[in-house]
Protein backbone atom coordinates (compact mmCIF):
# COMPACT_ATOMS: atom_id res chain seq x y z
CA UNK A 1 0.00 0.00 0.00
CA UNK A 2 1.58 3.58 -0.93
CA UNK A 3 -0.95 7.15 -0.34
CA UNK A 4 -0.40 9.30 -3.44
CA UNK A 5 0.24 13.12 -2.65
CA UNK A 6 -2.92 14.87 -3.83
CA UNK A 7 -2.00 18.39 -3.43
CA UNK A 8 0.67 20.83 -1.93
CA UNK A 9 -1.75 23.45 0.80
CA UNK A 10 -0.65 26.56 1.33
CA UNK A 11 -2.01 28.16 4.59
CA UNK A 12 -3.30 32.09 3.57
CA UNK A 13 -5.00 35.14 4.02
CA UNK A 14 -6.62 35.55 0.79
CA UNK A 15 -6.85 32.30 -1.17
CA UNK A 16 -7.86 33.40 -4.24
CA UNK A 17 -5.40 36.20 -4.56
CA UNK A 18 -2.33 34.21 -3.58
CA UNK A 19 -3.53 31.27 -5.99
CA UNK A 20 -3.71 34.17 -8.62
CA UNK A 21 0.22 34.88 -7.89
CA UNK A 22 1.51 31.42 -8.05
CA UNK A 23 -0.71 30.89 -11.31
CA UNK A 24 1.45 33.82 -12.73
CA UNK A 25 4.40 32.17 -11.17
CA UNK A 26 4.00 28.76 -12.87
CA UNK A 27 2.14 29.57 -15.70
CA UNK A 28 -0.91 27.16 -14.72
CA UNK A 29 -3.96 28.43 -14.80
CA UNK A 30 -6.46 28.73 -11.44
CA UNK A 31 -9.10 26.45 -11.13
CA UNK A 32 -11.89 28.12 -13.09
CA UNK A 33 -14.39 27.39 -10.07
CA UNK A 34 -12.27 29.87 -7.81
CA UNK A 35 -13.77 33.04 -7.46
CA UNK A 36 -12.51 36.31 -5.46
CA UNK A 37 -13.53 35.44 -2.01
CA UNK A 38 -12.91 31.80 -2.07
CA UNK A 39 -11.63 30.13 1.00
CA UNK A 40 -10.17 27.50 -0.92
CA UNK A 41 -8.80 27.68 -4.41
CA UNK A 42 -6.62 25.25 -6.55
CA UNK A 43 -3.76 26.21 -9.37
CA UNK A 44 -4.27 23.27 -12.03
CA UNK A 45 -0.56 22.13 -12.21
CA UNK A 46 0.55 20.34 -15.72
CA UNK A 47 2.53 17.42 -13.70
CA UNK A 48 2.20 15.82 -10.18
CA UNK A 49 -0.61 17.05 -6.92
CA UNK A 50 -2.13 20.67 -7.17
CA UNK A 51 -1.24 23.54 -5.56
CA UNK A 52 -3.96 24.15 -2.53
CA UNK A 53 -4.53 27.34 -1.23
CA UNK A 54 -6.74 27.37 1.82
CA UNK A 55 -7.79 30.63 3.69
CA UNK A 56 -7.04 30.63 7.56
CA UNK A 57 -7.68 33.42 9.98
CA UNK A 58 -3.96 33.52 11.72
CA UNK A 59 -1.05 35.39 10.13
CA UNK A 60 1.97 33.29 9.37
CA UNK A 61 4.50 33.49 12.22
CA UNK A 62 7.74 31.85 11.49
CA UNK A 63 9.91 30.02 9.05
CA UNK A 64 8.37 27.09 6.52
CA UNK A 65 9.16 23.83 7.54
CA UNK A 66 8.18 22.93 3.69
CA UNK A 67 8.93 25.30 0.87
CA UNK A 68 8.29 24.86 -3.33
CA UNK A 69 12.11 24.66 -5.01
CA UNK A 70 11.29 25.95 -8.52
CA UNK A 71 13.76 25.38 -11.41
CA UNK A 72 13.04 27.59 -13.91
CA UNK A 73 13.19 27.14 -17.82
CA UNK A 74 15.12 30.56 -18.40
CA UNK A 75 18.00 31.61 -16.10
CA UNK A 76 18.19 31.56 -12.33
CA UNK A 77 19.06 35.04 -13.20
CA UNK A 78 15.83 35.98 -15.41
CA UNK A 79 13.71 33.86 -13.24
CA UNK A 80 14.45 35.74 -9.78
CA UNK A 81 14.02 39.18 -11.65
CA UNK A 82 10.68 37.99 -12.91
CA UNK A 83 9.30 36.77 -9.79
CA UNK A 84 10.36 39.61 -7.76
CA UNK A 85 8.39 42.37 -10.69
CA UNK A 86 5.24 39.76 -9.74
CA UNK A 87 5.53 40.69 -5.94
CA UNK A 88 7.89 37.94 -4.43
CA UNK A 89 10.53 39.53 -1.96
CA UNK A 90 13.88 38.35 -1.07
CA UNK A 91 14.60 36.78 1.64
CA UNK A 92 17.91 35.19 1.30
CA UNK A 93 20.51 35.54 -1.12
CA UNK A 94 22.88 31.48 -1.22
CA UNK A 95 23.88 32.08 -4.76
CA UNK A 96 27.33 31.72 -4.58
CA UNK A 97 30.28 33.80 -7.24
CA UNK A 98 30.77 30.65 -8.91
CA UNK A 99 27.54 30.46 -10.13
CA UNK A 100 26.60 27.95 -8.03
CA UNK A 101 23.35 27.87 -4.97
CA UNK A 102 20.10 29.34 -4.70
CA UNK A 103 17.94 32.25 -3.71
CA UNK A 104 15.07 32.28 -1.17
CA UNK A 105 12.43 34.19 -2.52
CA UNK A 106 8.66 34.49 -0.57
CA UNK A 107 5.59 35.06 -1.93
CA UNK A 108 3.18 37.93 -1.08
CA UNK A 109 1.68 36.52 2.12
CA UNK A 110 5.52 35.62 2.97
CA UNK A 111 5.78 32.01 2.22
CA UNK A 112 9.08 31.00 1.29
CA UNK A 113 10.30 29.07 -1.76
CA UNK A 114 13.57 29.01 -3.59
CA UNK A 115 14.49 29.44 -7.14
CA UNK A 116 17.09 26.72 -8.38
CA UNK A 117 19.78 26.86 -10.74
CA UNK A 118 18.06 26.21 -14.80
CA UNK A 119 19.17 22.81 -16.72
CA UNK A 120 21.42 25.75 -18.58
CA UNK A 121 22.31 27.47 -16.00
CA UNK A 122 24.06 23.67 -14.35
CA UNK A 123 25.07 22.67 -17.80
CA UNK A 124 26.88 26.01 -18.15
CA UNK A 125 28.76 25.23 -14.52
CA UNK A 126 28.42 21.47 -13.41
CA UNK A 127 28.34 21.23 -9.61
Amino acid sequence: MVSVVQNVAIDCSDAYELACFWSRVTGRPVDPEGRPGDPEVQVLLEEGPLLHFNQVPEPKAVKNRIHLCLRPDTTREQEVERLLGLGATLVADRRSSDGTGWAVLADPEGNEFCVLRSASDRAARPS
